[in-house]
């Protein structure tokens, strides 16, 4: 096969030459015959005789071919002037700038830049730019692969046709076959109207693509730009969500589709902007002022995050965590069940250098749900926050939870609940909501869940909410609590209520009995070992002791191995 060498031949033309032909073989000249059958070369009449030969084609040098390439390379990186212009006029960097920003310098390896679309008709034939608005590959971040793809907003407007949805099915399908995290960079203005039904198929194969992929490997959604139609399915069945202020909107149908159907005026910024989706709809996982801030926030995800379903967590060294002392937990969480405190400062306690990552921040706040590590070991980490409605679980704060506590059991990342929780939130509205459909869903997130489960009751545990919040009996590992825990049904004065109710209707001094049998409700039924006694708790430890004993028992677990029933899936009460 040495014989067999890629040539480059440039054929003749009338006029400029026209480009070239790559072969993988060497051409060689077809022997002619003579009248006399006398074979003859490629330098000789028919007859025999020598003739004279044409002069040949001017040579291409492997020179002059490498700067052809590397002018039309360069090129497609440089990018069109103007577009370029526009963009950074906007405030927003370019697909490569944000690729060459997320990554390792230097690691991204690109895939079909020279890919163009085949479409036809309506003028298309007229501007077949080189990638077709979007930018493929694969790089690394620190030093661990993930593929990425970036939509280009500067050449079609980045909207979505055969060829640019065949290149995110290309890369969509080396992250999954590889076990790498997918990272989609969006800026688009949803389908290429000009390809018709063929855009919308190329939506098709994205979306079932994200499917196969999730709780296989994590799967990023970063916006920054518009996000318009269909293309919101792409952020949605995502894990994470980035959303950037000013800039990313993200909406089914536009301002002027709901004008024309309710009348309603409304802008692009208050139908889909990234608050809105950060506070109120809780699509986007986490909202940043600029795209600075928000791709190094994704790198710092990945950080924390396995390749796929089939690895661990990177581990950084250990701390000395299961050793470690914190006084000031034992300030931070009054005795009184009423008062509030801020559960971030336990969790900064608890965690490695007091850093997290929080997610959903601004979204149903009566929850928090941080990646964080214990020890090195990369944790979920979901608490009720006395901040805000006292805690309680409602229907957002149980959407929120369960999403969490799916993603870290679906990628091995141990959880860590601390309990401080006085119920689920009364009233019409919530029954109305579904508050029963909702919290049944965080109920099942950690009923499935086979990673290692510590939870820690900082203080009240009431009601139902308690069992939902991973409770003993719904398969925690190790349950520990503060001296301060209250575990009942409800809390004493309402268990008063509605026990002593002829009681109190009927004595002389309704006040006086009711505080004396909150008192004994109290003794009785909710003091810190009443749980332990019957076997609900673990250990009631020191709160100074808290990050210690947590560390031991993510330490004792980490081999913890549980196999799923045989079925196909399970029915979550969607």
């Amino acid at each position: 096969m040495s014989e067999r060498t890629a040539t480059s031949l440039e054929y003749p033309q009338a006029g400029p030459p026209v480009g070239t032909v790559e072969l993988d073989f060497v051409p060689v000249a077809v022997p002619r015959r003579n009248r006399d059958g006398v074979d003859g070369g490629p330098d000789t009449h028919q007859n025999g005789d020598r003739r004279e030969e044409p002069p040949a084609p001017p040579a291409r040098s492997m020179a002059a071919l490498r700067e052809r390439h590397d002018g039309l390379r360069d090129g497609i990186v440089a990018g069109r002037p103007q577009g370029v212009e526009r963009q950074h006029a906007l405030g927003k960097r370019t697909a490569r700038e944000r690729i060459d920003a997320l990554l390792d310098e230097g690691s991204f390896i690109e895939l079909d830049m020279y890919r163009r679309h085949q479409a036809h008709g309506l003028r298309m034939e007229e501007n077949r730019p080189h990638t077709d608005g979007v930018v493929t590959g694969s790089g690394t971040i620190d030093g661990r692969r993930v593929f990425v793809y970036a939509q280009d907003f500067t050449i079609f407007g980045g909207s979505l046709g055969a060829a640019h949805a065949a290149k995110i099915h290309k890369v969509m399908d080396l992250a999954i076959s590889t076990g790498s995290p997918l990272i989609g960079l969006l800026d688009s203005g949803g389908a290429r109207i000009q390809e018709g039904v063929v855009a919308l198929s190329g939506y098709g194969g994205i979306f079932q693509r994200s499917v196969q992929a999730s709780g296989v490997i994590p799967q990023i959604s970063v916006v920054l730009g518009p996000c318009a139609g269909g293309a919101a399915y792409t952020v949605a069945l995502a894990d994470f969500a980035f959303m950037v202020r000013d800039t990313a909107q993200m909406y089914l149908t536009g301002p002027d589709v709901v004008e024309a159907v309710s009348g309603q005026r409304i802008s692009h910024a208050e139908l889909g902007g990234a608050d809105v989706h950060g506070r109120r709809s809780g699509v986007a996982t986490f909202v940043h002022d600029d795209e600075d801030g928000c791709l190094q926030d994704v790198r710092y995800l990945i950080s924390m995050l396995p390749g796929n379903n089939l690895e661990f967590p990177p581990r950084a060294p250990s701390c000395g965590a299961t050793t470690d002392v914190r006084p000031r937990l034992a300030e931070i969480v009054p005795v009184e069940p009423n008062r509030p405190y801020d559960m971030r400062q336990v969790i900064a306690e608890l965690v490695d250098d007091g850093e997290f990552l929080e997610t959903h921040e601004d979204w149903a706040q009566n929850v928090v749900c941080v990646l964080a590590r214990i020890d090195g070991e990369v944790v979920g980490v979901v608490g009720n926050q006395p901040m805000v409605l006292a805690g309680v679980l409602d229907v957002a704060a149980s959407q929120k939870a369960a999403r969490f506590v799916r993603f870290c059991d679906a990628f091995s990342i141990p959880l860590v609940t601390l309990i401080d929780v006085p119920g689920f939130l009364p009233g019409a509205d919530q029954e109305y909501a579904g508050i029963i459909r909702h919290g049944a869903k965080l109920l099942y997130a950690y009923c499935e869940a086979t990673v290692p489960r510590v939870h820690v009751i900082v203080r009240k545990a009431y009601g139902g909410a308690y069992i939902v919040m991973d409770s003993r009996t719904i398969g925690t590992d190790l349950s520990l609590a503060w001296p301060t825990n209250e575990v009942a049904v409800m809390g004493a004065e309402g268990a008063v209520n509605v026990i002593f109710r002829k009681e109190l209707a009927a004595a002389g001094d309704p006040a006086a009995l009711r505080s004396e049998l909150v008192a004994e409700y109290a003794e009785q039924l909710m003091h810190p070992h009443y749980a332990a006694e019957r076997g609900l708790v673990d250990d009631v430890i020191d709160p100074v002791q808290t990050r210690a004993v947590v560390a031991q028992g993510l330490a004792m677990l980490r081999n913890k191995r549980k196999p799923s029933p045989q079925r196909k899936h399970g029915n979550v009460p969607l």
